[in-house]
């Protein structure tokens, strides 16, 4: 199986932070997260407090509702953001986009069941509206995609970062990994990968399965590659400082989001995001899951990815990016009602 479901996850130090209780500017709450290996309780939370208030519960927003999933729909004000995400793709010459091995093959439409996963171009859009424009010139056009994937970690590594290319090659390897991220002047898990490592740099990875941890993007990659694929490594991720260089250009049309810390409320479970490197839309919601330091299981579902079908088996259709929150329940669709959500339930 393609995917991994995250359930066996390596214990961790537990972190410390503090949360302001409602009841006093005096009272202090600390909620302890950490990793755990009992199946569907990825992380546990405890809280102690000075005067015994219980735990931290995490609520979606009042009178919450989920928003139906559009096909490549922009919301209103938006689009500009959308275009900045997406230039990185040039920069990064789609580097994230197909999985390892990827390939397509045009189908007739009824070779795949309407309960399977293929790029159906015309047909959604006929659909959906129910009329008869120019649309219909593409009706009909089914592309089955595959891909190779290499061994599959029994336990998801877990990688300590913000805003790195080490992202790409986690996508093309179609793995699923538990981000911790670090922003600058976060609190939590900087702290947390000097007492680990020795130092703070960035990407710091962890790998339960062989018990492997290192520093060096580039370092990082060459394993994965290695390890969870064939030991081939994309041209545009081996080309030394031109790597860096180009990544740190990639960014330019987000103007460094996803880099500084924004004061959150630290949940006990981490969320689960559905993504991969190359959606402008994924890289939106993916910023602000760094900017609020919330930890995250990123399950990637790159062109090519077993877990498309994972997923339309799951939500009953397939978009990304798509958010499943175990904190409050939440499971959703759209970028742009995600980043909403994230803001209203976690920020301080």
């Amino acid at each position: 199986m393609a995917g991994i479901l995250v359930n066996n996850i390596l214990p961790q130090p537990p972190i410390l932070v503090p949360v302001s209780s409602s009841r006093s500017r005096s009272i202090r709450t600390l909620v302890m997260v950490k990793a755990s290996a009992e199946p569907s309780e990825s992380v546990s939370v405890s809280t102690k407090s000075s005067d015994d208030t219980g735990a931290v519960v995490f609520t979606a927003p009042p009178g919450f509702k989920p928003p139906e999933p559009k096909r490549f729909a922009v919301k209103p004000g938006k689009l500009f953001d959308v275009l900045g995400a997406a230039i990185g793709l040039f920069f990064r010459f789609g580097t994230g986009v197909f999985v390892s091995g990827y390939s397509a093959s045009f189908v007739s439409k009824d070779e795949v069941p309407a309960d399977q996963y293929a790029l159906r171009i015309g047909d959604g859009f006929v659909n959906r509206y129910g009329n008869h424009n120019g649309l219909m010139l593409c009706v009909g056009i089914t592309v089955k995609e595959t891909s190779k994937l290499g061994p599959r970690p029994e336990k998801p590594i877990e990688i300590y970062e913000f805003e790195g290319y080490v992202r790409e090659m986690v996508a093309v390897l179609d793995l699923d990994i538990l981000y911790y991220p670090c922003p600058r002047g976060s609190p939590n898990f900087r702290p947390k990968v000097l007492q680990m490592g020795g130092k703070q740099q960035f990407p710091y990875m962890v790998d339960p399965n062989t018990g492997v941890s290192m520093y060096e993007s580039d370092g990082i990659i060459k394993y994965l590659s290695e390890k969870y694929g064939d030991g081939t490594v994309p041209l545009s991720l081996k080309l030394g400082p031109l790597t860096a260089i180009t990544a740190g250009f990639a960014m330019i049309g987000r103007m460094g989001k996803g880099n500084l810390y924004t004061p959150a409320k630290l949940p006990p479970k981490p969320l689960e995001f559905w993504a991969y490197e190359g959606s402008p839309f994924c890289k939106l919601v993916r910023e602000v899951l760094v900017e609020l330091e919330l930890p995250h299981i990123q399950r990637s579902c790159a062109r090519g990815s077993p877990k498309r079908q994972e997923l339309l088996r799951k939500a009953g259709h397939f978009q990304v990016p798509y958010l499943e929150d175990p904190n409050t329940g939440v499971n959703m669709f759209e970028s742009a009602e995600i980043v909403e959500y994230l803001k209203q339930t976690y920020a301080a």
